[in-house]
């Protein structure tokens, strides 16, 4: 599962991001919404007919959707003949099965469900507390993430703005001025912060960045891990 949790970290791709800006376009938009609509797949006339438009900016603006992959093409016989004088197939569309999610900033909600859901099923399993099986669920990811970082804050730092946290460097500390469970942390915040918590220790653990630890700082704005160097959490 670990390997499967880390995709969804990755920032949005920008296969995301053009297919949504495609659909800006008013008319491709309402072709989109009429193929969609329908369980049956749509022909070029059949859209173009039904939306008002020219057969030939029907046929543009759908072959534009293929090209970003929010549609699909298939090749039918619409008279139900066959053989010679049947005619040559038409070209048909339906929605295709792509899911598209763009968040600015970035979230990654489908990840802390997956983290809870794991913690709940080890809980069930093990007679572990949902929230201990939490914290080292989210320990292990934080593992796995760390496996390709070394041990300098550049590195450290590329991993974390790919998990969509957005660090920034003040002074000796780093900061992380998103939260990519913003919501959850609104409503669960003990529990989210936590999970976050044991996320960044185990990515640092992993890395071999001794000279970093991760604590607790809630500050508006900003998630509610900060990272500093090791001297000053001994000294608190």
């Amino acid at each position: 599962m670990i390997g499967f949790t880390m995709s969804i970290m990755d920032p949005t791709p920008h296969s995301d991001i053009s297919a949504v800006s495609s659909l800006d376009e008013p008319a491709r938009r309402r072709l989109y919404d009429f193929v969609r609509r329908h369980r049956e797949p749509v022909s070029r006339d059949q859209a173009a007919e039904a939306l008002g438009l020219a057969r030939q900016t029907a046929a543009f603006h759908l072959d534009k959707l293929v090209d970003a992959d929010l549609l699909t093409v298939e090749f039918a016989r619409r008279s139900g003949r066959s053989g010679p004088g049947a005619g040559r197939p038409a070209k048909l569309y339906r929605r295709s099965d792509r899911e598209v999610a763009v968040q600015l900033p970035e979230r990654s909600y489908e990840l802390a469900g997956q983290l809870l859901a794991q913690a709940v099923d080890d809980a069930e399993r093990t007679g572990e507390s949902p929230r201990a099986a939490l914290g080292r669920r989210a320990t292990d990811l934080g593992l796995a993430l760390g496996a390709g970082a070394g041990a300098t804050d550049a590195e450290v730092l590329a991993v974390l703005e790919r998990c969509g946290y957005e660090p920034r460097t003040e002074g000796t500390d780093i900061a992380l001025v998103n939260c990519p469970f913003h919501a959850l942390a609104q409503r669960h915040t003990e529990m989210v912060c936590g999970m976050n918590l044991a996320l960044i220790g185990g990515l640092l653990t992993r890395a071999e960045c001794s000279g970093r630890r991760a604590r607790l700082a809630p500050t508006a704005g900003h998630c509610c891990v900060r990272i500093e160097p090791a001297a000053d959490r001994e000294s608190r």
